[in-house]
C-alpha cells in the first residue's frame, strides 16, 4: 500500500455546504426566505421575530508586526429587551468558511434567549492577523470577542460560555481556563494535549499534520506556526515542538479548571486521526467539576457535523442542555446523568456510565505466543519465541482509508474491510485469538507489552487489533503506534504501547488478531528500509495484550 491509503482532504468538513450556509446568512439578514427549506425558513422567522442579526468586526489582540488590533470577522445574535440573558461565544472551526459554520446552530441557541457571538479565528477566512494555533494571540482574541458580547449586552449577563467545534474547542477550553468569566464550556472533536497529537508514543502523526495544513491552504499561517508543522513533517526540532505545543494544550491549564470547576462537555470519536481519544480522556480525567464525554463511532467531527448543519444530532441536542443547565439554570437532566455516553462498535448501542473508570469492570489479560506461521494470543504465557518482520513494506494493516471519510463510512455503516489472511507474515508480526464462544465486549483502553529489538537505535513499529469474521475479514477495533528514538542496536526492549481507547462487540465465532508492521502512511517512520524488527517474549516479562473488559 501506498501514502494513497492516507490520502488528505482540502476540508475537514466535507458535509458542510457552503452556499446553503450563506443562503441561510443572507435570509437572516433579509427576511427573505424563499430560497430556504422549510425547517431553516422557520428558524429564520423566528429568530427575526426575537433579535437583530449582524455580521460584525471584533478588535482582537495586536497584531505582532503592526501593534493594531486584528479584526476578527464575526456575527452578533442580539436581542435587545430589558432583562440580563445568558451569552455564548463561538470560536471557529479549522475551515475557510469561519464563523459560517454555526450560523445554523448559533441561531438556535440565540432562540432560545442567549446572546450569541461567532467569529473566524485569526489568519482564516476575513479575519485579520495569522493563524497561531491556539496560541497566546488566539486566547486574547477569545477575551475580547467576550468583551465585544458582554458591552453588546447592556441588559446585563447572568452567565457566560464558550463553544467550539475542532480548532474551536480547543481556543474554548484555553480561554475558560485564562478567562475567569467563563462559566461553562462544550468541546467538540478537541484536543487536552496537542504535543501528544502531533507525536503519539514518540511517532510522528504526519498524515494529520498534512491534512491540517491542506485544510489550511488558503489561510494566513505565522511564521512559528509554518516552521512547527514543517518541523514535524521533516522529523526535526522534536523538543522545541513539544514546548509550543504544551502552550496550546488545555492540559498544561487543566489546575485553573480545576480551581473555578468549570462544567465543560466533550464529544468525541472513537477512530480520531487527528486528536486520538487517549489524550482527551487524560484531559477528562483530570478535571473535577461537572464534566460529560460523548464518544462515537467515526472520525474527526464526523458524529456532530448533521447538527452543525441544523439535523437532528444527539451530540448537539446534548451541547444545548449541558449550557442551558449551566448557564441558564434550566433541569434538563444531563446533570443527573453519567459522565460517559458511548456508542459501540458497530451495534451502535448507547452505554451511560457513571465515570469513565466505571467503563471498564475488569481485565483480562491473553498472552503473546510465536511460531513459524504465525502467533497467537493465549491463555498462558509462552516465552523464549522470535517472530521476525521486515522494514519497510506496508500490509492491508493501516488506520483507515483516509482521514474523515473513512469516518463517514464507518458511521454509515460501512466500516473499512481488512483481508486479515492477506497480511504477509515475512513484514508483519500477526498474533490470532480462539473463535469467541460468546460475544467479548470490550470497554476501555487495551494495553500490550512485548519485546523488541532492531538493528539500529530507532525504530518503529504500528500495532493494530482487529476484529476478524469466520471468512476472514476484518475490522478494526483501535490501534497505536510506537517508537524507540534510541537505544542500542540488537538489544531487546520492553515496548509498552496504549491502544486508543475502544469500545467493541466482538461477536462469538469471531477472533482476535494483532498485527504489528512496520509502515503506515499515517505516521512517520523510524526504520531504515530492509531491516528486520525482532518481536519475543522473555522469561522474567512475558509478551502480553491485556483486553479491558466491560
Amino acid at each position: 500500500m501506498t501514502s494513497e491509503a492516507a490520502q488528505q482532504p482540502i476540508t475537514l468538513y466535507p458535509q458542510l455546504d457552503e452556499a446553503a450556509l450563506r443562503a441561510f446568512v443572507a435570509a437572516l439578514r433579509s427576511g427573505d426566505t424563499s430560497g430556504l427549506a422549510p425547517a431553516r425558513a422557520a428558524e429564520v422567522d423566528q429568530a427575526r421575530s426575537l433579535l437583530t442579526f449582524t455580521p460584525v468586526k471584533v478588535p482582537g489582540a495586536a497584531d505582532p508586526a503592526t501593534g493594531e488590533p486584528a479584526l476578527l470577522d464575526a456575527a452578533l445574535w442580539r436581542h435587545t429587551g430589558p432583562d440580563p440573558r445568558p451569552v455564548v461565544v463561538m470560536p471557529s472551526p479549522w475551515t475557510d468558511l469561519g464563523w459560517l459554520s454555526y450560523a445554523v446552530q448559533a441561531t438556535a441557541f440565540a432562540a432560545k434567549g442567549y446572546n450569541v457571538l461567532a467569529y473566524s479565528a485569526r489568519g482564516f477566512g476575513l479575519s485579520g492577523g495569522e493563524v497561531e494555533v491556539a496560541g497566546p494571540l488566539d486566547v486574547e482574541d477569545g477575551t475580547r470577542a467576550l468583551d465585544f458580547l458582554i458591552e453588546r449586552t447592556p441588559s446585563g449577563v447572568t452567565a457566560a460560555g464558550f463553544l467550539g467545534d475542532s480548532y474551536g474547542s480547543g481556543i474554548s477550553q484555553l480561554v475558560a481556563a485564562h478567562d475567569t468569566r467563563v462559566d461553562a464550556v462544550v468541546a467538540m472533536s478537541t484536543w487536552g494535549d496537542l504535543g501528544e497529537a502531533f507525536y503519539e508514543n514518540t511517532t510522528r502523526h504526519v498524515a494529520s499534520v498534512t491534512a491540517l495544513l491542506n485544510a489550511a491552504r488558503n489561510a494566513r499561517l505565522s511564521q512559528e506556526t509554518a516552521a512547527v508543522f514543517a518541523d514535524v513533517l521533516n522529523n526535526r526540532n522534536i523538543e522545541a515542538t513539544l514546548a509550543w505545543a504544551a502552550r496550546r494544550s488545555p492540559l498544561t491549564y487543566a489546575d485553573e479548571l480545576r480551581e473555578r470547576q468549570v462544567p465543560v462537555y466533550f464529544a468525541h470519536a472513537w477512530h480520531e486521526t487527528l486528536f486520538p481519544v487517549n489524550q482527551t480522556l487524560r484531559m477528562f480525567e483530570a478535571l473535577t467539576g461537572p464534566k460529560r464525554l460523548d464518544l462515537s463511532i467515526g472520525d474527526h467531527s464526523c458524529p456532530e457535523m448533521s447538527g452543525i448543519i441544523g439535523l437532528p444530532n444527539r451530540i448537539w441536542s446534548n451541547a444545548h442542555r449541558w449550557l442551558d443547565q449551566h448557564l441558564r439554570g434550566e433541569d434538563t437532566g444531563i446533570g443527573s446523568e453519567g459522565q460517559i455516553l458511548s456508542q459501540v462498535m458497530w451495534n451502535k448501542t448507547l452505554e451511560d456510565r457513571p465515570t469513565w473508570t466505571a467503563v471498564t469492570t475488569r481485565r483480562q489479560r491473553v498472552y503473546l505466543t510465536g511460531g513459524a506461521a504465525g502467533g497467537s494470543l493465549a491463555d498462558k504465557p509462552e516465552t523464549g519465541w522470535t517472530i521476525e518482520a521486515l522494514t519497510g513494506i506496508d500490509t492491508p494493516a493501516t488506520v483507515a482509508d483516509a482521514i474523515i471519510t473513512t469516518g463517514y463510512d464507518e458511521i454509515a455503516g460501512r466500516p473499512k474491510t481488512y483481508p486479515a489472511d492477506g497480511i504477509s507474515r515475512d513484514v508483519a508480526a500477526v498474533w490470532t485469538g480462539a473463535p469467541q464462544d460468546a460475544v467479548l465486549r470490550l470497554r476501555g483502553i487495551p494495553r500490550l507489552r512485548l519485546s523488541c529489538a532492531a538493528a539500529t537505535p530507532r525504530a518503529t513499529f504500528v500495532a493494530y487489533l482487529l476484529d476478524v469474521a469466520p471468512d476472514g475479514t476484518g475490522h478494526i477495533v483501535t490501534h497505536a503506534p510506537f517508537t524507540r528514538l534510541q537505544g542500542d542496536p540488537e538489544s531487546p526492549y520492553a515496548a509498552e504501547v496504549e491502544l486508543q481507547a475502544t469500545a467493541y462487540d466482538v461477536p462469538a465465532g469471531h477472533r482476535l488478531m494483532l498485527v504489528a508492521d512496520t509502515v503506515d502512511p499515517f505516521y512517520g517512520g523510524a526504520n531504515l528500509p530492509r531491516g528486520t524488527l525482532r518481536f519475543g517474549s522473555s522469561d522474567e516479562d512475558p509478551a502480553f495484550l491485556e483486553l479491558p473488559l466491560g
